[in-house]
């Protein structure tokens, strides 16, 4: 499969005269917990010719594809990129984190991670996580029955938030770090669910155990309760203008 993305990343590249700047996977193959019927998640930055940004009319910002059984492809403009890092994004601060990488221009994920490092606001970040959170864990039922899938859509997420809480920092993409901030119980019982994960499908159902529903139903009330606090950030541009205007002069074909 590494062979037909980095092929189908080429195909891209020559019929939408772009190039690409760094592409990844993303989703469950890049948070580290896949199933064997899990799709690739293939995300991409790319550039376009410097006289593409001079002009009045409105521009395509994205490339989107048809959606397979085994690849889920799409990629944005650096221009559409920095404006979400502008906003705090999550999406491009994992990205940048992907432990699999198909491509990158030489130096242009460290420089961009640094970047990011400016746009890091800790009440945006935890509201994104949260959502996401609270969107799966509706799926859960009284007696704690969820599909392995969903559940590891609220764990995870809920890890993050707690990350960006406690370290006031971007939070990791993979799930071996935010697991380090689980109790020592619900660390071996995540773990076997994460194996549990590998070798199910990803619509398989799981009953969980009420220590480990009581300890996230604790966490989301605790973060958002904490993040209620929170001022909104509001960053200056000049940063992102100034990347931007490097990256398309020294990009240009």
């Amino acid at each position: 499969m590494q062979a037909t993305i980095i092929n189908k990343l080429q195909a891209i590249e020559n019929d939408h005269n772009i190039k690409l700047l760094f592409a990844c996977e993303s989703g469950s193959r890049g948070w580290q917990f896949p199933s064997p019927d899990s799709d690739y998640d293939v995300r991409f930055i790319y550039v376009r010719p410097y006289n593409y940004y001079l002009s009045v009319q409105n521009r395509k910002y994205d490339c989107n594809f048809p959606i397979n059984d085994e690849l889920d492809i799409y990629g944005w403009d650096i221009r559409k990129v920095l404006q979400l890092i502008g906003k705090s994004n999550t999406t491009p601060f994992e990205w940048l984190q992907s432990p699999i990488m198909y491509k990158q221009q030489p130096g242009f994920r460290d420089q961009l991670w640094a970047l990011c490092q400016h746009f890091f606001s800790r009440r945006s970040n935890i509201h994104h996580y949260l959502g996401i959170a609270n969107g799966a864990l509706e799926s859960m039922g009284p007696g704690n029955e969820i599909g392995i899938k969903k559940l590891f859509y609220v764990l995870r997420p809920m890890l993050a938030a707690k990350w960006c809480l406690e370290k006031n920092t971007i939070a990791p993409m993979t799930i071996g770090p935010l697991m380090e901030l689980l109790p020592s119980d619900l660390q071996k019982e995540v773990s076997d669910l994460i194996l549990l994960k590998a070798g199910s499908g990803e619509s398989f159902v799981i009953r969980i155990s009420d220590r480990l529903r009581s300890y996230i139903t604790q966490q989301m009330f605790g973060i958002d309760l904490h993040s209620k606090e929170m001022e909104k950030d509001h960053f200056k541009a000049g940063r992102l203008d100034d990347f931007f205007i490097k990256t398309i002069e020294e990009n240009d074909y």
